[in-house]
């Protein structure tokens, strides 16, 4: 039997570029909503101490909400917080989370709302993938994917639901996923788990919807984050490529996108996806561990 191909370089690499958008880029970032938008309003956003999570709770803290944030790493949670109270003043809940755990994530849905008095929002946004042919994949890391990305993603829609049930209040679930329309080559893992959530978002919108509870998805495409980290240098070398802009997004594309669903704009949008991917639904596709010579081909994205 082969060896399965690892296409994981070293994130610890010092000869590799930083890449994501850095505190002090991230404060400089303008928003189109005004500074009260979100007063009032209480947001739990899980995968908050880097990338995407981190830019959506600054983003909220600025806007005027309590945030709330979790993940595994308190060191990092704690640098989120850091820098919203530099440049806000204001504090941020944090606590360190599995939420593989369904016993963790129950207790961390109990906290926030002991600490702030209750939730308004869920952004489901921790999650992580490799790159990998899907022959080569191995039953645990098949199993860490779909743990984290689909049941993960559940247990916190699930236990935000249930108490939300229990205390006769309104909700709201933000779900980050793929655009998995066309499949994701090199991804198959994440795909099967991400399309497992978007399918599961719009069947709770449904019957969720008589508990004024709202389930809606953003799918962001080429988003320049730290996560970057977990791919070969020739394979991000042709990532924006692959979406008729020919550019990559930012961490602040899809937190505005957060912002927005968050707020009261957004009372009538249910069950539905949000794709952030510059046009790339429409064009090529992303080749995580670079593009096999296979498909090399003039022309192609």
């Amino acid at each position: 039997m082969k060896e399965p191909k690892i296409f994981r370089p070293e994130p610890g690499d010092p000869g590799r570029p930083r890449r994501g958008l850095d505190d002090e880029t991230l404060v400089q970032q303008t928003s189109v909503f005004r500074d009260d938008l979100l007063a009032g309003h209480t947001i739990l956003i899980t995968g908050a101490g880097s990338g995407m999570g981190k830019a959506a709770a600054y983003l909220a803290a600025r806007l005027g909400a309590n945030v709330a944030i979790c993940g595994r790493d308190m060191e990092k949670l704690e640098g989120t917080a850091a820098l919203i109270r530099e440049s806000t003043g204001n504090e941020t809940f944090c606590q360190s989370t599995n939420i593989r755990d369904p016993d963790a994530v129950e207790a961390l849905i109990a906290n926030v709302h002991d600490h702030f008095g209750g939730l308004d929002t869920v952004v489901n946004n921790a999650g992580g993938q490799f790159p990998q042919d899907a022959i080569d994949f191995s039953r645990k890391g098949w199993m860490a994917v779909i743990d984290t990305n689909l049941n993960g993603t559940w247990w916190m829609m699930q236990e935000a639901a249930k108490r939300w049930q229990a205390d006769g209040k309104a909700g709201h679930i933000i779900n980050i996923v793929a655009n998995v329309e066309r499949g994701m080559p090199q991804a198959a893992h994440t795909c099967a788990a991400r399309a497992g959530v978007i399918y599961l978002s719009k069947t709770v919108a449904t019957e969720w919807a008589p508990l004024n509870i709202r389930v809606n998805c953003i799918g962001p495409g080429v988003i320049e984050t730290e996560g970057f980290r977990m791919y070969p240098e020739e394979a991000l070398a042709r990532f924006h490529k692959a979406n008729p802009m020919k550019m990559r997004g930012n961490a602040w594309d899809v937190a505005e996108a957060i912002a927005y669903l968050a707020s009261p704009a957004a009372r009538f949008m249910n069950g539905d996806l949000m794709i952030i991917d510059g046009g790339q639904a429409q064009w090529g596709v992303i080749w995580p561990a670079g593009m096999p010579d296979y498909f090399s081909e003039d022309g192609a994205a």
